[in-house]
């Protein structure tokens, strides 16, 4: 009775631990920062464009977000402006064919883009400019300043009529699409919330809107369409609590099977099948060398190591001494010069012929035969 009674103490206390940190989870999730894209017509970040969506939308009456693909572009009655800012991606053939009808029908768009390449067939060049801020002429001559980025300038057709331009050519054109007007510019960050209020940067976006005319009855819809959502996962399509309960499931299963006994992970080897293929009694015995103080018996053990090296790798015999292995070394060893390894070879022999030595020296030796070893093994 009292086995099913701390059971039961167990699931209750269980369950409460779950339920809190349901809660909790709930809280992090729902107070997450949301993230925006650039040029976003929603975001208040200084790349966004709220400010300007929202000194439109308090000015005029018909101001909203375009989501859908082009072929769903509304019929109005009345002219329309489809403000795109720096697509992310170029159109395919069909999507343009849809905006080149939708501005034959009287509407107009308005392109603003560092590259505008590929959309409806307009021409850039390069350009070198290493100031962004430039002297802007509008279409009546009027000196205006404004920050440009881009890297190009526009190559106006014979049709074309340029509305600004600079010292190094042609910033923004319109052209004519049967009834429509398509306006190409090149600085969309006139538009941003940290450069819309900035230099001459408001008086230029709206003398580009306003080209045709503006009245309360002309809709503007800013295109997100171009924009989609590159930045969001697979997971993005599901809410908020029912990615909280699926991760609980998870938990909960999780749980449940470590309950029962599972167990997860790579299978650990005993350790009574590696240790006698360890270098456990290398550390041993070098242990054993450092305790006792025999560094002489220890650094015998390397010298004798390094000869069979230089027997398997250089082919100097093993049985020579080393003052007479000092014609081969000259031949073989290319880092050191004749007398330096005529040396290294009378001070190592007269180590070795010592009775006692020193930790200093030991050290020293060791090191000195721990560099020849690695330059024999590498060849």
């Amino acid at each position: 009775m009292k086995v099913n009674t701390a059971k039961k103490k167990g699931w209750i206390l269980f369950g409460v631990l779950v339920v809190l940190f349901t809660i909790c989870s709930f809280f992090v999730l729902s107070q997450k920062p949301q993230e925006f894209s650039p040029y976003d017509s929603k975001s208040p970040s200084p790349n966004g464009l709220k400010a300007f969506y929202t000194y439109l939308d308090n000015e005029l009456e018909m101001v909203r977000r375009w989501e859908q693909p082009p072929t769903l572009l509304p019929e109005l009655q009345g002219r329309q402006v489809l403000l795109m800012v720096e697509p992310y991606f170029t159109p395919d053939s069909k999507e343009m064919s849809v905006y080149i009808d939708f501005m034959e029908q009287g509407n107009t768009i308005i392109l603003l883009k560092n590259n505008p390449k590929g959309f409806f067939d307009i021409r850039t060049s390069f350009v070198e400019s290493m100031f962004p801020e430039q002297s802007i002429k509008d279409y009546s001559q009027t000196n205006l300043v404004g920050d440009i980025y881009s890297p190009v300038r526009l190559e106006p057709g014979e049709e074309d009529e340029v509305l600004l331009s600079d010292q190094l050519g042609d910033i923004a054109v319109q052209r004519k699409y049967g009834n429509g007007t398509l306006i190409v510019a090149l600085a969309p960050n006139w538009l941003t919330n940290q450069d819309i209020l900035k230099k001459d940067h408001l008086p230029l976006v709206l003398g580009l809107i306003q080209q045709d005319g503006l009245n309360n009855e002309t809709a503007i819809l800013f295109d997100e369409y171009n924009h989609g959502d590159t930045g969001s996962s697979f997971l993005a399509v599901y809410q908020d609590w029912f990615l909280l309960l699926l991760f609980q499931g998870v938990l909960i299963a999780i749980l449940l099977l470590w309950k029962q006994g599972k167990r997860f992970g790579p299978i650990i080897q005993p350790r009574r099948e590696t240790v006698r293929f360890s270098d456990e009694s290398l550390r041993a015995l070098a242990a054993w060398h450092l305790k006792g103080n025999a560094y002489r018996d220890s650094l015998t053990i390397q010298a004798e190591y390094l000869k069979h090296l230089l027997q398997e790798r250089w082919g100097i015999p093993y049985n020579r001494d080393w003052k007479d292995c000092a014609v081969y070394l000259h031949k073989r060893w290319k880092t050191k010069e004749n007398g330096k390894i005529d040396l290294f070879i009378h001070q190592l022999t007269q180590v070795l012929g010592k009775e006692k030595i020193t930790k200093q020296e030991y050290l020293e030796w060791s090191n000195k035969l721990d560099t020849l070893r690695k330059e024999v093994e590498e060849g």
